[in-house]
């Protein structure tokens, strides 16, 4: 999506030694790739937007074929609510690629209703590609986070399913980007303990009050059984990703210490990968 992060995505690919190439049109992509095999690149990042739109449904097929050929290919999509690209277009004063075909910029309420429209158009014209990448959701990410995410999701093995586990506040909002979502918030809340409140679900402290509950490990135990059953059906389908957030109040305490215990659970078996959205960091 515009304005989701593919500047700060690129750098992070490229300093992870990418070949990185930005708003290829989709009908060089085959030809491109080939190239890049005779020169005897191996690792290349291609970044594609709606600036595109007209060629872009020729991609999935182009990816079924460059896979068919041997090549491992990996698709990232990047997202965000509309209300966040709203306020990052308005704050950068950028007009959004699809404004003139939303009717064109106005003024006051017209112009934001037109940006609105565009940003709308955009996620239908770019519905299949999202549909078949793993998604990471920028809206409330700064830009070491995104770097972040880009660096762990490269790192994992491709060809196989890795399971994405991430805390977050449901105070700002449920992350787009979730395959399965868990509310916690009914579990003993480490906040109202003076001691505890500063402290995160990381720390020995709030890990040892937390374990203290029998319904907190019950809660874990029905997670774990649920997506303990689903993933041979998901892999099975040829999933890449699976991202399960984890969401409390604050996204410090409870939603962080079971996505430790989780990633810890089925990090034996899967590929896994962890996010706590609101601490700041991977």
């Amino acid at each position: 999506m515009s304005g989701s992060g593919k500047s700060v995505a690129l750098r992070a690919l490229e300093d992870a030694g990418y070949f990185c190439v930005d708003n290829l049109p989709p009908e060089l992509l085959l030809s491109f790739v080939a190239l890049e095999q005779h020169h005897m690149a191996n690792r290349v990042a291609i970044a594609m937007d709606v600036r595109s739109a007209t060629s872009l449904p020729l991609v999935p097929a182009q990816l079924v074929e460059l896979r068919e050929e041997g090549i491992a290919v990996e698709q990232i999509f990047l997202d965000s609510t509309t209300d966040t690209l709203v306020r990052r277009f308005s704050e950068t004063r950028r007009r959004h690629p699809l404004s003139n075909r939303a009717g064109g910029p106005d003024e006051g309420i017209n112009q934001q209703r037109a940006l609105v429209d565009a940003i709308e158009l955009e996620r239908e014209l770019l519905a299949e590609l999202r549909e078949n990448a793993h998604v990471i959701d920028s809206s409330v990410l700064k830009p070491a986070q995104l770097q972040g995410y880009i660096k762990s999701l490269i790192s994992a093995p491709p060809g196989q399913l890795t399971l994405v586990f991430e805390s977050f506040a449901f105070k700002r909002g449920i992350p787009v980007d979730a395959d399965y979502v868990f509310d916690v918030r009914m579990l003993p809340n480490p906040h109202y303990e003076p001691e505890l409140r500063d402290l995160t679900g990381l720390q020995q402290p709030v890990v040892d009050y937390l374990r203290s509950y029998p319904e907190v490990e019950q809660m874990f135990q029905h997670i774990a059984r649920f997506i303990g059953h689903w993933l041979g059906p998901l892999a099975r389908n040829h999933r890449s990703y699976v991202t399960v957030a984890i969401g409390c109040t604050g996204g410090q305490h409870r939603s962080v210490y079971l996505v430790e215990k989780l990633a810890t659970e089925f990090g034996s078996n899967w590929t896994t990968l962890k996010r706590h959205r609101e601490l700041g960091h991977p």
